[in-house]
């Protein structure tokens, strides 16, 4: 995990889900997966948007152009849990395709603002993943 990102896992966790300062404010929830190939645990803090009872997340890797690796956990295992607020929750990961992606894409894209990746970084199509709360 990059500094960056434990760091903010780790503020995440100690305020009970909410980022002071410049980041105030900002919809972010910590995703952990299963390494594909370590099978250890892996936490990433990722920007999210509602979709009724879902979570949507951009694979987005700040504008690489290579998807990030928790994208490449959930195809190999869409079991995870998310982080939010305090609460652990069990998800399953679905990637979405063809229409609904590209509106939900749009969404997401609309409601960045300067958290989000601009999507002309790279010629990339950035994956939208689905979060679904499983029992």
């Amino acid at each position: 995990m990059q500094e960056f990102d434990r760091s903010i896992v780790e503020r995440l966790r100690a305020d009970g889900g909410k980022l002071g300062g410049s980041a105030a404010g900002a919809p972010l929830l910590l995703l952990t997966t299963i390494g594909a190939r370590t099978g250890q645990p892996r936490t990433v803090p990722l920007a999210y948007l509602r979709d009724g009872e879902r979570w949507l997340v951009m694979a987005a890797n700040r504008g690489a152009p290579a998807n990030p690796g928790w994208l490449h956990n959930l195809l190999t295992n869409p079991e995870a849990t998310i982080e939010i607020g305090g609460e652990t929750i069990p998800v399953r990961a679905v990637v979405l395709e063809g229409a609904e992606r590209d509106q939900q894409f749009a969404r997401m894209v609309e409601r960045a603002g300067r958290f989000g990746c601009a999507p002309q970084q790279t010629t990339r199509m950035f994956p939208v993943v689905a979060l679904e709360r499983r029992d």
